[in-house]
């Protein structure tokens, strides 16, 4: 199963089109997403079945269920694929379109491109190749065993802000 997933501050209808597109394609592969409320004039997958929002213990659960994780270049998803020893696909939101308040997830995603199990799509048409080169991807072992796909300094500040968090009783702004 792919699992795609924009983020929960907006929606992203470039992302959940092109990967409309790619499942009517390929409708070999399940494609469950959460894309935002699209609101009235938002973009309505009709090859995939899509929520706009998802509880954080069904996102985890997504999660461990998928081989495969589309997603914005935000980095909780990049995160979050990489604790689950996932592949994920990411395409960065770009301010031009409206998407996103500047281009920082471009930066983000150009910064990634060289990690293993982390496929860029800088555009919707290098989305197809992505996620057929993500589907070829070697398995990931289980387990939270990260750092083959971070720097030390990231799994060093990631950790710190952890016990940081749970030292100040997990306060929203220390996860942040």
């Amino acid at each position: 199963m792919i699992f795609l997933t924009v983020g929960t501050q907006l929606p992203f209808d470039r992302l959940a089109r092109a990967v409309d597109n790619w499942c009517a394609e390929r409708p070999d592969h399940e494609v469950i997403g959460q894309i935002g409320e699209p609101g009235r004039n938002g973009y309505r997958p009709t090859h995939f079945e899509w929520w706009p929002f998802v509880e954080p213990s069904e996102f985890v659960r997504r999660l461990d269920q998928s081989s495969v994780i589309v997603a914005h270049a935000g980095m909780g998803s990049i995160i979050s694929a990489m604790l689950h020893a996932k592949p994920i696909v990411i395409m960065p939101r770009r301010d031009e379109f409206g998407e996103h308040r500047n281009n920082h997830q471009y930066a983000t995603a150009k910064s990634f491109s060289e990690r293993p199990l982390v496929h860029v799509a800088m555009t919707e048409t290098d989305l197809p190749s992505r996620i057929e080169a993500a589907l070829r991807s070697p398995a990931a072992s289980a387990g939270d065993d990260f750092s083959r796909f971070a720097e030390t300094s990231l799994i060093d500040a990631i950790r710190t802000t952890i016990v940081s968090a749970g030292r100040q009783g997990g306060s929203r702004s220390a996860r942040q």
